[in-house]
């Protein structure tokens, strides 16, 4: 009798345990159908951010810069590029070894921003200035002289240069660079205040600290301080 009695108790437990588990299964479900439904929505408003980013990601790239920082590399790429072609004299003409060292590190510092601006150039889909002195007078502002552009040698000036050598080519190279240098600082002076391409500016802060130093170099080979 007491063994049938614990059978029926046995019986009645597991009854119970059982209708317990569907109670809580059913419970779990409608809990998590809200959760499930919010967490859908919140991955597709996830999803619709996502697709979003590369478009407001392209506004922000074409935003990047501005018609300024546009002239200021087609401006600067022909003048680096005549201060190289100056440079480049020197090795046979310069009498100074001096003026031979500072052509070497004109040419060091200013051809690899030629490709630089050439390449932000070419990013932006803008026109790259022609790699010749002939390209220089194509640019806008110039005139047929080629030298309206800030600093700028004339063909005239560049060929009398070509023809110096010994102390006469390095007097005349360091007044020539001289000028040359004062130009490009005054287009960077512009770029500084105007431009808004984060590497054209800094590139610009550069550019006027390290030909200031130069230009203070050179006039210390004139004589000059």
């Amino acid at each position: 009798m007491a063994s049938h009695r614990s059978l029926i108790r046995r019986t009645a437990a597991l009854a119970t345990a059982a209708t317990a588990t569907v109670v809580l299964a059913a419970c779990g479900s409608s809990s998590d159908s809200p959760s499930s439904s919010a967490s859908g929505h919140s991955g597709h408003d996830m999803g619709a951010m996502s697709s979003a980013s590369p478009s407001a990601s392209a506004s922000v790239a074409q935003g990047s810069h501005n018609a300024q920082d546009v002239m200021f590399a087609q401006g600067m790429i022909p003048h680096h590029r005549q201060a190289v072609a100056m440079a480049d004299l020197a090795p046979s003409r310069a009498k100074s070894q001096q003026v031979k060292d500072l052509a070497a590190k004109i040419k060091q510092a200013q051809a690899p921003e030629i490709n630089t601006m050439s390449g932000w150039l070419k990013a932006w889909g803008e026109k790259v200035p022609d790699d010749s002195m002939s390209g220089m007078k194509s640019m806008p502002g110039m005139d047929h002289s080629g030298s309206s552009m800030s600093g700028m040698m004339s063909d005239d000036d560049m060929n009398k240069l070509k023809d110096l050598s010994g102390d006469a080519f390095d007097k005349a190279f360091l007044q020539m660079m001289i000028s040359h240098h004062q130009g490009a600082i005054e287009m960077a002076k512009t770029e500084q205040a105007k431009g808004t391409y984060g590497p054209a500016t800094t590139m610009a802060k550069s550019i006027i600290t390290s030909q200031s130093a130069e230009i203070t170099e050179m006039n210390k080979m004139l004589g000059k301080q």
